[in-house]
């Protein structure tokens, strides 16, 4: 069945960011979140608005939906953990952080990580077991956590798909949309 432009109609995706995510890694699987009808809202440690950056460039701010000390994971369908070095690094020393993607993880609820967005993955004990990709740096950390990595610009699974960097957001944007539809329609039925 294809993808339709209401496909996801109804679902809510958290968005998990701090400072330093890389734009492009947020914005366009948010754009592909949106086109199918998902609900996004931007889940932050910090108060008010996020900055994306381009590269090493600070880029645009983005106002904070839900403060993540507010933030409840059974409030959500789905996850997406935007890359970028600084951010997940954030991310994954924050507790609150770790345990709101722990949440995912033990629900079985699909998760979207891009880049370095697995770090946070492997403190909330996502990574074990699973197949994965990231950011080439990542690698000895995801197999030290016990995922198999492969090189591949998308690789899902299960509830689970991961992307290396910023050009293969096609295809990630793509098996992202395709795993929450699959998993929406499992959850409503």
């Amino acid at each position: 069945m294809p993808i339709t432009s209401s496909s996801l109609d109804g679902m809510n995706v958290a968005i998990l960011v701090s400072d330093g995510f890389e734009q492009a890694e947020m914005t366009e699987p948010r754009k592909a979140l949106e086109s199918a009808g998902a609900q996004t809202h931007i889940v932050s440690p910090l108060d008010g608005s996020v900055r994306g950056w381009k590269h090493l460039d600070p880029a645009d701010t983005f106002e904070v939906d839900v403060p993540l000390k507010n933030a409840n994971a059974d409030d959500f369908d789905a996850l997406l953990l935007p890359g970028g070095v600084v951010n997940p690094d954030a991310l994954r020393i924050n507790q609150k952080a770790v345990a709101f993607v722990r949440a995912f993880v033990e629900s079985g609820k699909p998760i979207a990580a891009i880049c370095h967005g697995p770090w946070t993955l492997i403190n909330a004990d996502g990574a074990k077991g699973r197949k994965m990709t990231s950011w080439p740096s990542l690698r000895a950390d995801l197999q030290n956590a016990g995922a198999k990595w492969l090189d591949q610009e998308v690789v899902v699974d299960r509830n689970l798909v991961t992307s290396r960097k910023p050009d293969d957001l096609p295809a990630f944007n793509r098996e992202m949309t395709k795993l929450f539809e699959l998993a929406y329609e499992d959850a409503i039925h």
